[in-house]
């Protein structure tokens, strides 16, 4: 069964660059932001046993539409400052998904500014975490060979999100420098 969408197909076309990842993680996350919005128009358990219905509702998260909003919001702003800076002109509104795919299909001027491909990063960055946050992800750890300086544990992991490498002993916490 394929589960991929044109909107993550099209964004996985790219490089492997941080900008492009995280244009992915954008496009992957935003649409289960979106469900998670979404009302449930399923009968309750009592209903379907013929009970009458409750009358309640699930509490509104506003969180949720919070980060709807600011993702929405900032997806529009960076489709306007990167067409604004390739010299583009304006193109007619539309949702996040093709704003994305629009983004994405200029990924080849993007890279030969560095500091575009850097902003694209960041913001993309910053909007796929709010997402994973409202969608209640925790923050993916990765295993980094080696020892750590400080306590010379293996506790080595990097935090992609945050771009940051720790050592995860609880008496250490050491963060290690950015090599870059």
């Amino acid at each position: 069964m394929n589960t991929r969408t044109p909107e993550v197909e099209d964004v996985e076309a790219f490089a492997s660059s941080a900008a492009a990842v995280w244009l992915r993680s954008l496009a992957l996350r935003f649409p289960a932001l979106i469900m998670e919005l979404a009302p449930s128009t399923g009968r309750t358990a009592r209903e379907r046993r013929g009970g009458a219905p409750t009358g309640g509702t699930a509490p509104v998260r506003l969180f949720v539409s919070d980060t709807l909003r600011d993702v929405t919001d900032g997806v529009v702003e960076l489709e306007e400052a990167v067409r604004e800076r390739l010299g583009l002109g304006p193109v007619r509104p539309a949702p996040v998904p093709v704003r994305l795919r629009r983004i994405a299909s200029l990924f080849d001027r993007i890279t030969q500014l560095p500091d575009l491909e850097a902003h694209v990063a960041s913001e993309s960055r910053r909007m796929a975490e709010r997402c994973g946050r409202a969608l209640g992800e925790p923050e993916q750890l990765v295993r980094i060979a080696g020892r750590c300086p400080a306590c010379d544990s293996v506790s080595l992991r990097a935090l992609p999100e945050r771009a940051v490498v720790m050592c995860i002993n609880p008496a250490c916490r050491h963060v290690l420098e950015d090599a870059s």
